[in-house]
């Protein structure tokens, strides 16, 4: 079974807890970290996947609404869109639980 976005961070969190209670042994602490980064990739990539998937959706409603204007109008070229606005740099987001990736 995949695991969901959701079900990575609540085991981000529960690992960072471990780890600032002070109750991990060094032999798992490697293994947590490693879990840990493994962890974070997983939920990047998802906020990468799902960013791709709401930019798409909204260059197909630009595409839409350009078409529309273009049928609605005869004779008449539909404008050239507007670039899109700069989004910011795909860089760590705080998740609101305190983990930052």
């Amino acid at each position: 079974m995949e695991t969901t976005y959701r079900d990575a961070i609540a085991e981000l969190e529960t690992i960072l807890r471990a780890l600032e209670t002070d109750t991990v042994d060094v032999d798992e602490l490697t293994a947590r970290v490693q879990r840990s980064a493994q962890l974070i990739r997983l939920c990047k990539q998802k906020l990468r996947t799902a960013e791709d998937a709401i930019d798409r959706v909204f260059e197909n409603l630009d595409q839409d609404e350009d078409d529309s204007l273009a049928d609605d109008e005869p004779g008449i070229q539909a404008p050239a869109p507007a670039p899109a606005p700069k989004r910011a740099s795909r860089t760590p987001r705080d998740t609101g639980g305190g983990l930052l990736f």
